[in-house]
């Protein structure tokens, strides 16, 4: 078999494998109760070690050069020569409060070109070293592929700085030709966008630079390889580069309509679009019957369809307690026909998850804020972490620990430990792990004008010291979650030990008898609807009949 048609095969199955992951949601300053740019993301993949990456700001020499491997799987992909300086990087945010995060789509697998060097994950990085605003940074990412070659798959980036967001979708041209096709479209100030493993770009404006950019030749491209044919302004990149199918109506298109229904009041028209495809594309943006705070974006990664049409707590996948989550794979066969599980939101395999926070009035060390958390938004704790911040929390390394070495000292395995508990016995369990949650989340936003006037004082005597003084905040923020997060996986694998539930009283603290023995425990039992649908499969097996003598 041919060794370039198995390369790019493999690097379709790896595409694939990440094809149903990753969220963003996005708010312009306009559309914000502050003021505030908004943009969230989560990693979601099986296998992925959550941890929050940094790359501090440098001067390099002349002639140096930077590696690049690939995000995903680590292989070494060539060398691109450094910039003369780079920024300030903590996690997805930089020091400018640039914030770049991404969901694949995959698209056409003819156009993965497996000789390319820069794949998404390193597009994304180094233009955060290289970018102070969204705008430098789309032109940083898309002249680095235009160099150098797109290794990856199709990708829809979110690009944001305190400003304006932007949602910018590329592929590759094929094995062995430099470049990719892509568009770039400026969400407008006062909307809300979202993008879930499926391209959004349909028709876009051919003469609007300002809100407006894309690579010259993508809509030749498409037409001569037919994947399009018509006049330009009926182009469409998302039709031309991924066709879509079921799954990127019922997986990723569901996604966003889940998070447009929560704050515009007409999308109620688009159900038949993402349940069966017929319809209109849902719109790339809409404008919400309210703004959106920091803590509505966080409730938002914690979706799961709840009080829609594709709620998944109800049913018998649902389990005893009403589990807001399906196990992988999202399809699976009975008797010869294939069935489908919902794909919320919120979802089991994230690695780690932020919401970034980006205030043009403020100084960019103080106005750009990572509220980070490892594993599910659903079952973690966002902590702030400015995007001044020159060292990991030590719980958010990549040293402690990874993917197949569990360690007490990583956020990572301690959050995936609760939720792990939690999973089965979830409407039993979900109000502890949300008490603890809220006390934790609220704190730091009752904290964060104090911390940002403080560090505004330090600002005008010393940038460093501010820089240092939000440092320490972050470590310090991230650390107390931690902490509270173990105490709070002691507290529930006592209480709920061997499937009963030991009592508490009024403080929280476990009851006792008057000889110090533990109080009689709780023993609920499944709820009745469970054992209805018990004894519906069992019939009479587990009925209780009277000996008669």
């Amino acid at each position: 078999m041919n060794k370039r048609f198995l390369m790019t095969a493999w690097a379709f199955c790896i595409a694939t494998l990440a094809g149903m992951a990753c969220t963003n949601l996005i708010v312009g300053r306009e559309a914000s109760k502050d003021g505030s740019v908004m943009v969230s993301y989560s990693a979601d993949s099986y296998g992925m070690f959550g941890y929050l990456c940094h790359y501090p700001a440098a001067t390099h020499q002349k002639g140096e050069k930077r590696p690049i491997h690939d995000w995903d799987t680590g292989k070494f992909l060539g060398y691109i020569p450094e910039a003369e300086k780079t920024y300030n990087v903590i996690g997805n945010i930089n020091e400018y409060q640039v914030t770049i995060a991404e969901t694949t789509f995959t698209g056409r697998e003819e156009l993965i070109d497996t000789t390319g060097i820069m794949d998404y994950g390193s597009l994304m990085y180094v233009a955060l070293q290289r970018s102070r605003s969204a705008r430098e940074a789309i032109q940083v990412m898309t002249d680095l592929v235009a160099e150098y070659g797109y290794y990856s798959s199709g990708e829809s980036f979110t690009i944001a700085d305190p400003k304006e967001a932007w949602i910018m979708e590329m592929i590759g041209k094929g094995p062995g030709v430099k470049g990719a096709v892509w568009v770039a479209v400026r969400i407008p100030d006062d909307c809300i966008a979202a993008h879930a493993n499926q391209a959004r770009i349909h028709q876009f404006p051919l003469d609007d630079p300002e809100n407006c950019k894309y690579s010259p030749d993508v809509i030749a491209f498409a037409r001569n390889n037919e994947f399009f044919h018509g006049n330009n302004d009926e182009f469409s990149f998302a039709k031309a580069y991924a066709p879509m199918d079921f799954g990127a109506h019922r997986y990723c298109e569901a996604r966003v309509w889940s998070f447009f229904n929560k704050f515009n009041d007409d999308m109620e028209k688009h159900l038949m679009y993402i349940g069966s495809g017929k319809g209109d594309p849902m719109p790339l943006y809409v404008r919400p019957n309210q703004k959106l705070s920091l803590r509505d974006m966080q409730l938002a990664m914690r979706d799961h369809y709840e009080a829609t049409p594709l709620d998944i707590t109800h049913d018998l996948g649902a389990g005893p307690w009403s589990m807001p989550y399906r196990p992988s794979p999202l399809t699976f066969k009975v008797d010869g026909k294939e069935y489908y599980n919902e794909r919320p939101i919120s979802t089991q395999q994230t690695a780690w998850v932020f919401v970034s926070q980006m205030r043009e009035w403020m100084h960019s060390p103080i106005g750009g804020v990572l509220w980070f958390g490892t594993d599910d938004a659903n079952l973690t704790v966002f902590t702030p972490i400015y995007c001044c911040t020159d060292e990991v929390p030590p719980c958010y390394s990549k040293e402690k620990g990874d993917a197949v070495t569990f360690s007490w000292e990583s956020s990572f395995w301690v959050f995936n430990w609760v939720a792990n508990m939690v999973y089965m016995r979830y409407s039993q369990m979900i109000d502890d792990v949300r008490n603890e949650q809220n006390r934790l989340e609220e704190i730091n936003l009752e904290w964060q004008d104090d911390i940002e006037r403080r560090a505004n004082e330090l600002y005008a005597q010393d940038p460093k010291e501010a820089r240092k003084y939000l440092t320490n905040h972050s470590i310090k923020s991230a650390l107390e979650a931690h902490t509270a997060w173990r105490k709070l996986g002691e507290k529930l694998i006592v209480k709920y030990n061997d499937m009963v539930i030991k009592r508490v009283d009024e403080n929280g603290n476990f009851k006792r008898t008057p000889e110090g023995m533990c109080a009689p425990v709780i023993r609920p039992g499944y709820p009745e609807e469970y054992n209805r649908a018990v004894v519906k499969q069992t019939g009479d097996r587990y009925l209780i009949r009277e000996n008669k003598k």
